[in-house]
């Protein structure tokens, strides 16, 4: 008798609903998260590599370029590019202009391909600040 009113009270409570991910949804969560993760590391030196570029170019641009030849800033150019180890951009890279207050600054524009795998890369357009705007 005891044993169907133990048998009785188990049909009358409610199921407990499982919960949690499936093994296929945790293993597609982490394919994601790699893949964001793989894609950080391809892009983001890209990144750092354009700041340090811009770097380089605003302290370029403090310099008194009018009274300085073709030849002296991109001299002065890839001094500072070498020392802060700037290797995306070259001195031909280098765009020397007057702005529209007719102060003579540089720029560059460049890009920087990174290959992701197989035929599949992403290309990054970078542009510094000057009269090319």
């Amino acid at each position: 008798m005891q044993t169907t009113a133990i048998q009785a009270s188990r049909k009358t409570a409610s199921p407990k609903k499982q919960a949690g991910m499936t093994v296929l949804g945790t293993l597609l969560v982490c394919a994601s998260l790699v893949l964001v993760a793989y894609l950080a590391m391809k892009i983001v030196p890209a990144y750092q590599q354009f700041y340090t570029v811009k770097m380089v170019m605003a302290g370029l641009n403090k310099e008194p370029l009018a009274s300085m030849s073709k030849k002296e800033i991109t001299d002065d150019f890839e001094r500072r590019a070498d020392v802060a180890y700037v290797t995306a951009v070259k001195s031909s890279d280098l765009l020397i202009d007057k702005d529209s207050a007719g102060v003579t600054v540089a720029w560059v524009n460049y890009q920087v391909m990174e290959p992701l795998f197989g035929n599949l890369s992403v290309l990054l357009d970078f542009s510094t600040p000057g009269a090319g705007e």
